[in-house]
């Protein structure tokens, strides 16, 4: 934690509104948090409902112009704060996004190539993959978004990303290729040993979307996949539901072809199985018929040896 508060305060950045909301932790993080305590905007250490209700808390009390949040097991680069200010200075700038280190067992793992964003708006809110470490909103942004959905413990950010996308498109984000945060993998990290957390609410968010808009595409979700539905809010109204329809079945491809990585051909020849092409891009069409037609030609455990030899 106390690296990244450090992280945090060393930026030298002019009127910085920064707060700590700890989960009542019985460590030693309320000490640490107290050395610092003159240098924050508020802090509190109480029992929460989860990581979701503690990021909401210091959001309800933002007063500047940008936003992110940091986890206690994160910091941020030298001067990332004034180089994300330095991208919005365009008032057409509602997102700015960059890059960060992975890091695993006291090493860089890789260098993130940060949030993607498509050709298409449909394909970046179908795989909705967001760095949220180092994606900042604008707060104007964030007061139509809300806050976070509580329900939500493992998905929240991608939720809240697929809501801004469809409140306000992609031509107000900005990418950097500059590095501003390092991001930690550890053996309690949710990201390590939830990934079938992420999996089901990942499905049950998008089911939801599905209902929300009334597709018929959320039939596929209840009877083949058994997502659940949840409470969605802020989502707005929409005319013109091809985006949202496309997009579902760009979540589909998106995670038949993840699933294809992960040698799980059953499952990625059922998410395969619904989508209609005229809904996905030409070259995404083709690299759907490949994967099928090697899924088909070649057994997975020959995938599994050539993938070792690679």
């Amino acid at each position: 934690m106390e690296q990244t508060i450090d992280s945090v305060l060393s930026q030298n950045y002019p009127n910085l509104e920064y707060m700590v909301i700890d989960g009542g932790s019985t460590d030693n993080s309320v000490e640490i948090i107290k050395k610092y305590q003159k240098h924050l905007a508020y802090w509190v250490s109480e029992t929460d409902n989860g990581q979701s209700h503690a990021i909401n808390k210091g959001l309800s009390r933002i007063s500047g112009e940008i936003f992110n949040w940091l986890n206690s097991d994160d910091y941020y680069m030298p001067d990332a704060l004034h180089a994300v200010a330095e991208c919005f200075s365009s008032d057409s700038v509602s997102v700015v996004s960059g890059r960060s280190n992975i890091w695993k067992n006291d090493k860089i793992l890789l260098q993130s190539s940060g949030t993607d964003i498509h050709d298409i708006l449909s394909k970046t809110i179908g795989g909705a993959r967001i760095d949220q470490p180092e994606t900042f909103f604008s707060i104007s942004a964030v007061k139509r978004m809300g806050l976070l959905n509580e329900r939500l413990h493992f998905v929240m950010d991608r939720e809240w990303w697929i809501r801004y996308l469809l409140l306000f498109g992609q031509d107000g984000i900005k990418k950097t290729d500059r590095v501003l945060v390092n991001f930690r993998i550890h053996e309690s990290s949710k990201t390590n040993n939830h990934p079938a957390d992420f999996y089901q609410e990942t499905l049950n968010v998008y089911y939801t979307v599905a209902l929300h808009y009334q597709l018929d595409e959320a039939d596929f979700f209840k009877s083949q996949l058994a997502a659940s539905e949840m409470e969605l809010f802020n989502f707005p109204e929409l005319s013109d539901l091809s985006v949202v329809r496309q997009a579902i079945h760009y979540f589909w491809y998106f995670q038949g072809c993840m699933q294809y990585a992960s040698n799980n051909y059953q499952l990625a020849s059922l998410f395969f199985r619904p989508i209609s092409k005229q809904y996905l891009m030409p070259q995404d069409v083709a690299e759907m018929e490949k994967i099928k037609l090697r899924m088909k030609i070649l057994p997975v455990f020959i995938k599994k040896i050539w993938n070792r030899n690679d």
